[in-house]
């Protein structure tokens, strides 16, 4: 079994050796104070193991021994004790002044002995003087490796308590001050994902929705390495493996991407930018008349169909319902197309319609309320507008409904620097541009992926400012549904407008045969009012199963 002292008193390569043949795991990488204690625990926990060892060692042919020096010594030869008496005395050091004057008797009696006999005359005489030399150096010799072993022993020994003594009260400081080694490796354990939001210093962070993605400590920190080698941008959804952070660090950092955008991310290197994209107009109708399908999603189905890129504007005043219209068309494009993307921005909104399209819409829900600050709206929405847009760059359809895109240019309008040009209203000159960025990304991809925004826009609500963003607003959608106030005060549900709402270039979403019966249709309706207008449709529409019924029916 090895002892402590027999072990420090090795050198590392030696330690490593024993390591080695005792399989002492992970013993390539420690040091040398650290491998003794590794291979005494070892040692504690497998002692047959070692002593199997040790014994297989000890099995080896013995290495051959210096022979003792001859009492008489032949004429020719030199006597071989001398040479063995060099070779096995250590040399004397510089602290030892003892050793050193010992050892010089010795060297001279060696030399002495060393030099052959001249004459055959003098070896009778000589032999008794070679007896004492020899019996001389026999005496020095043990006495020198009496004195070098005590000396060594008591040496090591002596050096090495103290050392022990030493690191075991060092022992509670080092673990105090000092961080701590882990017993097991956690890289890679975790799986997280999150939108990557870039800073100006090239670095990044995977921002958690349970945060509406802004600073949370959820945060996993990206390199600027990892950003350069896979072409990440801003609002690119990654999921990789993270580690926990070390001594000095903050932050959980991503160590390994598996995924971005739900794809492989050697594909998602070699993507062409939004801004390229060829822009289309829509071709694929959403199916809002099927599953889940309530009377608000059939009459908009007929009266202004939505597609996938659609830029749609929902024009009301307060109190005509439409948000809940909103979570209508919310759930019928989450029941009828799953392979669509679906985010609910709601900007400026009360925490109570937060909850409630949480728990109602099968979809993701980011919210921003009337108490955050308007440069929160801000943050929320331009990285809600950079996921999607990434997200189209590989090929998914993605919808957004925004509530509501007034709220969100008066925040920008706030956020906005003064440009000395001021609209009426207080609007400022250059406010408007980045909402009309965000309302005018909505389109059809050619050979690709589509990004549709459903957004509604309030009108008549006594403020000036909110009439001059309408507005501007006015002929950027291709798809408006007006709401009525007068028909919401008759409990009419839904409060739409039909005549006034239409959808562009609706014959490449609807079929000729339905084409032709809706304007049939529409000329009917075109002498009522509103509120008479819609009565007829909502008392013709619920007497039919189906859009498809209700046409039919229209024969009759």
């Amino acid at each position: 079994m090895f002892e402590i002292s027999e072990l420090k008193a090795k050198k590392l390569p030696e330690l490593k050796e024993i390591a080695e043949t005792l399989n002492v795991p992970k013993y390539k990488t420690l040091k040398k104070l650290d491998l003794v204690y590794q291979i005494l625990d070892y040692q504690a926990s497998n002692p047959n193991k070692v002593k199997e060892v040790l014994t297989d060692d000890n099995q080896e042919p013995a290495k051959p021994k210096p022979q003792k020096p001859a009492k008489v010594g032949s004429d020719k030869k030199p006597p071989r004790s001398s040479a063995a008496s060099k070779s096995s005395q250590p040399k004397p050091s510089a602290k030892d002044h003892s050793s050193s004057k010992d050892s010089t008797p010795s060297n001279k009696d060696d030399n002495r002995s060393n030099t052959p006999a001249k004459s055959s005359g003098r070896d009778k005489k000589q032999s008794p003087k070679k007896d004492t030399r020899s019996r001389n150096d026999n005496r020095n010799d043990n006495r020198n490796d009496n004195r070098n072993d005590n000396r060594n022993d008591n040496r090591n020994g002596n050096r090495s308590d103290n050392r022990n003594d030493h690191k075991k009260n060092n022992g509670n400081r080092d673990n105090r001050n000092r961080y701590r080694e882990p017993d097991y490796e956690f890289d890679a354990i975790i799986e997280s994902e999150g939108v990557l939001d870039i800073m100006q210093d090239n670095y990044g962070f995977l921002r958690s929705s349970d945060y509406n993605y802004l600073t949370s400590p959820d945060d996993i920190y990206v390199s600027q390495s990892q950003i350069r080698l896979f072409g990440l941008k801003t609002g690119d959804t990654v999921q990789g493996q993270i580690r926990p952070p070390k001594e000095g660090e903050k932050y959980f950092p991503l160590i390994k991407i598996n995924k971005i955008n739900g794809l492989d991310p050697q594909v998602v290197r070699d993507r062409v930018s939004f801004e390229h994209l060829t822009p289309l107009f829509p071709k694929d109708k959403f199916n809002l008349a099927e599953k889940q399908s309530s009377l608000s999603t059939r009459v908009m189905d007929l009266f202004a169909p939505i597609g996938k890129g659609q830029r749609g504007m929902i024009v009301s005043q307060p109190k005509t319902g439409k948000t809940m219209l909103l979570k209508d068309i919310a759930n019928a494009i989450a029941a009828n197309h799953p392979e669509v993307y679906q985010i609910v921005l709601l900007i400026d909104e009360r925490p109570e319609e937060v909850t409630d399209m949480q728990r109602n819409v099968k979809g993701e829900v980011v919210a921003s309320t009337f108490d955050k600050e308007a440069h929160e709206h801000v943050r929320v929405a331009n990285i809600v507008l950079e996921k999607a847009k990434r997200l189209v760059e590989c090929g998914h359809d993605v919808v957004i409904l925004l509530d509501s895109i007034t709220r969100l240019a008066r925040a920008y309008n706030t956020v906005q620097p003064a440009s000395g040009k001021v609209l009426s209203g207080g609007v400022d000159a250059n406010a408007l541009h980045k909402p009309k960025r965000f309302f005018g990304a909505a389109r059809n991809i050619e050979n690709g992926g589509s990004l549709s925004i459903i957004a509604t826009a309030l009108t008549e609500t006594g403020s000036k400012m909110d009439e001059v963003i309408f507005e501007e607003f006015k002929g950027t959608g291709n798809m408006e549904l007006q709401l009525d106030r007068r028909i919401s005060n008759r409990r009419i549900f839904p409060a739409i407008d039909l005549v006034s709402s239409s959808t562009r270039r609706d014959d490449l979403l609807l079929d000729d045969n339905t084409i032709q019966r809706m304007w049939v249709l529409r000329k009917y309706l075109a002498d009522m009012n509103p509120v008479e207008a819609m009565e007829f449709i909502n008392d013709k529409i619920r007497n039919t199963r189906n859009n498809e019924e209700f046409l039919i029916s229209m024969n009759g």
